[in-house]
Parts: structure tokens; sequence; C-alpha cells
């Protein structure tokens, strides 16, 4: 289970889970909105738009709910103005954590943030001390029981891809953010359902951390994740083999 992007820890880290399913489709709706108000409520014209239904889609967000997020936005349904913050910090064990938020209380967020890092063993860094250490990537994972590696490269490489990896059952394309959506759509088309397909911040470099470290780290990342203003969190963390979350 090493580091963030395999379909394991996303699974827990994301929490796609029928409890969690509400929470996270909370965040697509701020996200999908933020970006439509941006760009414009055509996802074929605005490439984040697009890119942001592509990820929503992935975790079986209904179509309508996607609309009407677009249409909240684009200022049809009304909308709340959203600010966009990163924060930046370090788990025990030394793990960088990169946190991003989408937030209407800038003040609160900013408190909230701090309070979670302080009661679980972490510390926040000033602007530019994590994010140095990874960089944005489009990520779209399959089961590999279920389709073809072979299929899957193929279609991947010639719409763009940068690199496909079979590891532990999980089949990763990776892309550069501006080929994700071409990506995704090409093998959408050929009819292979994915795990998750995300635009994230992926580390250039992982820290490896014992079990005791890992569970303290998983268990900030999981308040983190647990915050309505917080929208991603990705960090360094390499956990043991053998390491199991807490449910």
């Amino acid at each position: 289970m090493s580091g963030h992007s395999k379909w394991a820890t996303i699974k827990h880290a994301k929490g796609l889970a029928d409890a969690k399913r509400g929470k996270i489709f909370t965040k697509f709706i701020k996200e999908i909105s933020i970006a439509a108000r941006m760009g414009g409520g055509d996802p074929n014209a605005n490439p984040r738009l697009r890119t942001v239904i592509i990820k929503a889609r992935a975790a079986n967000m209904p179509k309508d709910n996607i609309e009407r997020a677009i249409k909240k936005g684009t200022g049809e349904d009304g909308g709340t103005a959203y600010e966009e913050l990163v924060y930046e910090g370090y788990a025990a064990g030394g793990v960088a954590v990169l946190v991003e938020v989408l937030t209407d209380n800038k003040n609160r967020a900013a408190a909230d943030i701090r309070n979670i890092f302080t009661k679980n063993g972490g510390n926040l860094g000033v602007s530019g001390s994590v994010s140095r250490m990874f960089q944005r990537k489009g990520t779209i994972e399959f089961d590999a029981e279920k389709v073809s590696e072979d299929e899957v490269m193929e279609v991947a490489l010639e719409a763009g891809a940068d690199d496909i990896v079979n590891e532990d059952g999980v089949i990763t394309v990776t892309t550069t953010p501006d080929t994700f959506a071409a990506v995704a759509d090409a093998l959408n088309e050929k009819g292979f359902e994915s795990l998750s397909a995300d635009v994230g911040m992926v580390p250039d470099a992982y820290t490896p951390v014992d079990k005791d470290t890992a569970a303290k780290v998983q268990k900030l990342i999981d308040k983190l994740e647990d915050n309505d203003d917080v929208q991603n969190v990705y960090h360094t963390a390499e956990f043991p083999e053998d390491f199991e979350p807490e449910e």
C-alpha cells in the first residue's frame, strides 16, 4: 500500500463506502461549482470543469447532481462564493502533507486546519515548504482482473498518456493535467470502467513509515478528509505492506 495512488489506499482515504458517499458528492458539488463560475458551464469549453466531471462520474455521482452543481456555479441557482486555499505541513515521521481547501470562510478553515494538525501530531509549514515535493498529474485506475493491460496501454498511449503501470492488481494510467480528459474519454469510449479518475498532486518520492507512525499519519489524514472545507489531502507516506487502516 505504497503512497496514495493505489486503489486500496484511495478507497479508504476518499471514503467511497456508501456511508461517506454524500460527503464526497458535497465536495464535488463545490469543485464543479467553482470551476463553472470561473470558466463557464460548458465542459467542452472549460477544461477544468470537464476534468472535475470525469472525476465525479468515476465516483458514480448522478448526472442530475452534476448539472445542478454547474447551474449553481454559473449563478442560475444562486451560489456561494468559495475561496481556494492550500495548506502545507508535516505529519508524524516527517511525512509531507498537502491540503487543498474550498471554503466560504477563510478564517474558519485556517483555524480548523491548524487545529487538526496540532491535535494529531503534525505541524503546519510555510507556503512552498511541501508543494515543491509534488507534481500535478492525472491518474486513472483500473482493476487488472476486469480489463486487459495491453488494451488499456494501447488506447491510453495513443490518446497521449505518459505511463501505464500494473501493480498489486491495479493498472494505473498516468497523464499530464492537459491530456487527462482526452485519455479518460478515450478509455471510457472503449468501455473500460475505471476504479478512480483524478487530477491531483503526486509525490516525487515517498517517506517509508513503520506501523505506529502509519496509524498516526492515517488518523491525521482522516481528520482532514472529514473537514467540510477540505477537498483533497495528498501525502508522501509509504505505509508498510501489512498496515490496515482502522475503519
